[in-house]
């Protein structure tokens, strides 16, 4: 009871005061958006549009190479243009995109807009981090927190909605689902208006007494992309709990096929309950590098436990699968602030927002290349797999964690001030 008491009071005084109440708002009412059109989209592709497997495999694969380029893209021209208008613009384009689709009956109709819809969805995302660290400040890591309960309620909310919805089956119910969705990209930017313009949101003016830092390109440090880059597998676990752990579970165990919605249930419950406080334990950069190296031994567990599900009862299984829901939403928590507050750290204060967009590109690159790198490589070696899958993450959390300590190490020695100790 004390501690949902604490989460209302702090959802209540967020850090940042009124534009992150605002913003916390708005993100409830996005997710539940979201949250609507996740869960129907595969069964609106099929049954409305008549799409087969192949071509809404094709549809989703362009999607997510599009959604690449969103990170990048918002990061580039929040450089140049305060983060507040783009924010509203890109919801605005996300609410156009979506309501095309309700025109859109063929494939080659489909594929633009789809297209258009995931990259606007990961340019706002990144729009979002640049405007957290405004408002929220030093206090960024508690606002992830809480941002990320909020968005996990609404998407729970959407997808709830959206089982009723589904559930009367009519191309009607379909197309309300989606104007429910485009409805609160409306809302959303209305919110966004409402918010105070930030300071930081203004072009910097060249002092006449000191010297302004000269802005870096991502592109070129190749330290940053490094961590980037180690980033990517860093984020499997969204792959692993919404496409690794369901296909095993009906495919190679004996498990009830029912269990499958426990994973979500799970998943949502936990993080609503958890995520202050395991994020309270890895704020600032240095405590978020250590959480990276907890990151790799949790699915290196979490591989363990899906590996031993296989060729055993159905009880067995069932508490195998549900120990590897558990670590991989525990690896989740820790995820979701370390590698949030780790791009922010390691990237130079004058190029952030350029720096943030490219670090966006890891979830992205996951979310493309994680669902066939588990299903056509990690299932198809069995057991095995899921160990070689394992091993190889922890591994990859240890050379993340000496790259960012080590580059923390070197920027705190150039610039003392700007860049905090962590502990």
């Amino acid at each position: 009871m004390r501690n949902r008491h604490g989460l209302i009071a702090q959802l209540r005084r967020p850090p940042g005061g009124r534009d992150a109440r605002i913003m916390l708002t708005a993100l409830f009412l996005d997710r539940t958006g979201s949250g609507l059109w996740a869960a129907s989209a595969v069964l609106y592709f099929t049954f409305v549009v008549h799409l087969d497997s192949r071509q809404i495999g094709l549809l989703l694969g362009v999607a997510g190479l599009a959604g690449i380029a969103g990170s990048p893209l918002a990061g580039r021209l929040a450089g140049r243009f305060p983060v507040r208008p783009l924010l509203i613009g890109c919801h605005l384009l996300r609410l156009a995109a979506l309501s095309l689709l309700l025109v859109s009956s063929g494939f080659d109709a489909l594929l633009p807009v789809v297209a258009v819809i995931s990259l606007g969805d990961r340019a706002a995302k990144t729009l979002e981090t640049l405007f957290a660290t405004q408002v929220a400040g030093e206090h960024r890591s508690t606002y992830q927190a809480l941002s990320r309960t909020t968005m996990n309620a609404g998407m729970a909310l959407g997808s709830g909605i959206a089982a009723l919805g589904l559930a009367v089956g009519t191309r009607d119910a379909y197309r309300v689902l989606i104007l429910g969705d485009a409805l609160s990209f409306l809302l959303v930017a209305a919110l966004v208006r409402r918010t105070a313009p930030h300071p930081a949101d203004a072009p910097a003016t060249p002092s006449l007494h000191a010297p302004t830092p000269q802005a870096t390109s991502p592109w070129r440090d190749r330290g940053y992309l490094l961590f980037v880059l180690l980033d990517v597998p860093m984020c499997l676990d969204d792959s692993v709990l919404n496409v690794g752990l369901p296909l095993w579970l009906v495919t190679r165990t004996t498990a009830p096929h029912a269990l499958v919605p426990a994973f979500l249930i799970l998943n949502t419950v936990l993080v609503v309950l958890l995520q202050l406080r395991v994020s309270a334990r890895a704020e600032g950069p240095r405590r978020a590098a250590h959480a990276v190296l907890l990151y790799g031994i949790g699915t290196a567990l979490c591989c363990a436990a899906v590996a031993a599900s296989a060729g055993h009862g159905a009880r067995a299984a069932t508490l195998a699968m549900l120990g590897a829901a558990l670590l991989v939403t525990l690896t989740e928590l820790m995820r979701s602030v370390s590698s949030w507050e780790l791009a922010f750290s390691l990237a130079p204060p004058q190029s952030r927002a350029a720096y943030l967009g490219v670090a966006g590109m890891s979830q992205s690159i996951q979310k493309s290349a994680g669902p066939p790198l588990l299903t056509g490589v990690v299932m198809a070696a069995g057991p095995a797999g899921w160990l070689l899958l394992g091993t190889a993450v922890a591994g990859l959390s240890l050379l993340q964690r000496a790259t960012c300590l080590r580059r923390l190490h070197a920027m705190q020695t150039a610039h003392p001030v700007p860049v905090p100790a962590g502990s």
